[in-house]
């Protein structure tokens, strides 16, 4: 049986000898003129780049300073809070330290077992992954809100 390219229907064959081999213009000049356009267009490319990056983080300091007033002003407005804030994050961070240590304990402990089987790294995840995520998003809060306000927000206002 002999392989017939005339054989295949219209939408499975490309005509290569019929295709343009006209490319994108070149350049006059020698290669050393080709490369020096080349990375002239690179470096106009990275300094659009640059300028773009520069208002991404504007923008970004223009929200953070913002946040951060407005946080100074809660502390001002509520300064006793803030301090209630600052101890339960400090006792949250040790029970977070002691959560970590029972969590620690028992990777090792079960380790194999975790590698080996695909329920039991369920049930772990399961068992502490929940807990874990609430408690971190709980103390990071806490912690912003109970850091000290003559730290926070004196950046440029």
């Amino acid at each position: 049986m002999s392989y017939d390219p005339r054989q295949l229907p219209p939408l499975f064959h490309i005509d290569v000898v019929a295709a343009s081999t006209d490319g994108p213009p070149k350049p006059s000049g020698n290669q050393g003129d080709l490369v020096t356009s080349l990375l002239n267009q690179l470096v106009q490319g990275q300094e659009r780049q640059n300028k773009l990056l520069e208002e991404i983080l504007k923008q970004t300091n223009v929200v953070h300073r913002q946040r951060q007033y407005e946080l100074g002003q809660w502390k001002q407005a509520h300064p006793e809070l803030a301090r209630h804030c600052k101890r339960a994050a400090e006792t949250l961070s040790r029970v977070q330290n002691e959560f970590l240590q029972t969590l620690t304990e028992e990777v090792a402990d079960s380790g194999d077992n975790l590698l080996d089987g695909e329920f039991m790294l369920h049930e772990f995840v399961d068992r502490f992954g929940p807990r874990l995520a609430h408690l971190n998003g709980v103390l990071q809060m806490l912690s912003q809100l109970g850091h000290n306000p003559d730290t926070a927000g004196t950046s440029s206002r």
